[in-house]
């Protein structure tokens, strides 16, 4: 009975000691907090971390402790979850403490001896999308359930939530959750656990960071003095060297030449003995990103691919237009910004739950080439709802809610996409905005060609030059959201709120501007410094 009390962290160097290892410090750390934690638990560790050996060994602890114990354990498929099975068993044959405890059952599920239930095996091992629904547990554990493979749309994020919401009916009353992995993706189930109130260790491969994005100065001060150095990242990454790359002066970087890109200052290994700078060169030059990079070493929730459109490019705000008079002529300013062209770009779609987005963007220009995408609004309902069945009068629907847009921020243009469903909403468009009095014309446009280069032909340009700025409804809601997880390489994905966004943004007008003439006659309508009609001589 007393072998039954020993903690998890003697139990496992005594593992090691069986196997031959050295078990590091950082370990023993993790071995701590696995008998400690809370009843909803997440530990996140850089790969590498050996996070399944000590589950594995873990698991086998808990059932000298509690022979009667029931694990459900799952992971991102029925063979990886059946590989954690195997290793627990064989701890249970091997260590010197449970030797004989395992009596019978295959991969899937298996009884100790001491368990009391013949219904519900010991250890019950499972992928997270198979059907777990009838089994009881004390602990669900979801060892690497969040992989690239079932995480890459928002849709495919939701399925894999709505399975571990099963575990909650799992568990039974004082049951534990314990989620164990790296992130990758930027909304990752474990910060979401952690707002929940999860009890977390967090174990990055470097305790302390430090990022140039683009290294063009001789010297940077850094808030620590690196351990290592790494310059790019994938087949052109390396590790400088000290005393030849570069220097130390107190906390200041020192280039003996500005190498330019990306540079990365780490410090506080968590695990010296294993990560030299040797493998750890080896390691950073076959990431391919650095998202992926910052993901599975660095623990930051990223997706793993690189972020083609990154919304932290594009200079939020919060001012809302304003129209002054002057000199006889209304203008239009967004802060201290003069707005001298804005239109609207809208991507139909029929606007109901579980299709795609019926989009309306608003994109204003200044006069020093600046573009603000001010709204990226979903329309919703019918296109059109009328008051009879003769039709006479618009009561309600999507081009309504496009009329009401366009009154408030005075759009002189609407282009409508006509590509399938849209085809017939410019005329019910041009039919709203003369019956709400809105002074506003409608062009068409079908899209053609490849929707991911159009998106990318609008957005990315603007993006990378640093012209592109954005209202913070656009940069907080769905189109920011879009932007993070748009992947040029899927040709189905979410991506209603960017394509609108980027017609607006190649529907930019060629600018002439005003030296003369008669200034318009609807001068209290039309804010734009090119209204009206002028003659324009040009020389042969």
């Amino acid at each position: 009975m007393a072998n039954r009390e020993i903690s998890f962290a003697a139990f496992y160097i005594l593992w090691g000691q069986h196997r031959n290892w050295v078990v590091p410090p950082v370990h023993l750390r993790a071995c701590h907090w696995m008998e400690h934690r809370g009843d909803l638990a997440v530990l996140r560790a850089h790969r590498g971390f050996s996070k399944s050996t000590i589950l594995a060994a873990y698991n086998a602890w808990r059932y000298l402790r509690q022979p009667a114990y029931r694990i459900l354990h799952q992971s991102e498929s029925d063979p990886t979850a059946y590989k954690t099975s195997r290793d627990t068993q064989n701890v249970l044959r091997n260590h010197p403490l449970t030797k004989g405890m395992f009596r019978e059952g295959g991969v899937q599920e298996w009884w100790v001896n001491g368990a009391e239930d013949s219904r519900n095996a010991s250890m019950y091992a499972r992928g997270i999308l198979s059907n777990v629904t009838s089994a009881r547990a004390e602990e669900c554990q979801n060892d690497d359930v969040e992989v690239p493979r079932n995480i890459q749309t928002p849709e495919m994020r939701e399925k894999l939530r709505y399975r571990l919401g099963e575990q909650t009916h799992i568990l039974v009353p004082g049951g534990r959750q314990l989620f164990i992995g790296t992130p990758h993706t930027h909304d990752s189930l474990y910060d979401e656990m952690e707002k929940l109130g999860a009890d977390c260790l967090t174990i990055p491969m470097f305790e302390r960071e430090c990022r140039i994005d683009d290294a063009t100065q001789d010297a940077y001060p850094l808030p620590f003095v690196p351990e290592f150095v790494f310059a790019g990242i994938g087949k052109s990454a390396r590790v400088l060297v000290a005393g030849r790359d570069y220097r130390m002066r107190g906390q200041t970087l020192v280039f003996s030449t500005p190498p330019g890109g990306l540079i990365d200052c780490y410090a506080g290994v968590a695990w010296p003995e294993r990560f030299d700078g040797k493998e750890l060169e080896k390691r950073r030059k076959r990431t391919r990103t650095i998202n992926e990079w910052d993901s599975q070493y660095q623990l930051h929730s990223k997706p793993i691919h690189d972020v083609r459109l990154d919304p932290n490019r594009m200079v939020p705000y919060s001012v809302e237009p304003t129209f002054r008079t002057i000199n006889k002529a209304l203008t239009m300013w967004l802060g201290k910004a003069r707005v001298v062209s804005a239109r609207a770009y809208w991507d139909c779609a029929t606007g109901r739950i579980g299709g795609d987005d019926s989009v309306l963007s608003i994109v204003l220009d200044d006069d020093r080439g600046n573009h603000y995408w001010h709204r990226a609004v979903a329309l919703t309902g019918d296109y059109a709802e009328f008051d009879d069945t003769r039709n006479t009068k618009i009561t309600g629907g999507q081009v309504l809610q496009a009329a009401e847009i366009v009154r408030g921020l005075r759009i002189p243009r609407v282009t409508v996409e006509t590509n399938g469903v849209g085809t017939f909403v410019p005329k019910l468009l041009l039919r709203a905005l003369k019956q709400e009095g809105v002074r506003c014309g409608v062009a068409e446009s079908p899209a053609r060609g490849n929707k991911n280069e159009r998106i990318l032909g609008g957005l990315e340009g603007p993006l990378l030059s640093g012209v592109l700025w954005a209202h913070t409804s656009v940069v907080d809601g769905p189109a920011g959201t879009q932007m993070k997880e748009w992947n040029p390489k899927i040709s189905d994905q979410p991506d209603d709120y960017l394509d609108s966004g980027a017609g607006a943004l190649l529907d930019a007008p060629v600018r002439i501007g005003q030296t003369g003439g008669k200034p318009p006659s609807d001068r209290d309508e039309d804010w734009r410094p090119t209204a009206g009609v002028f003659e324009v001589a040009l020389e042969a």
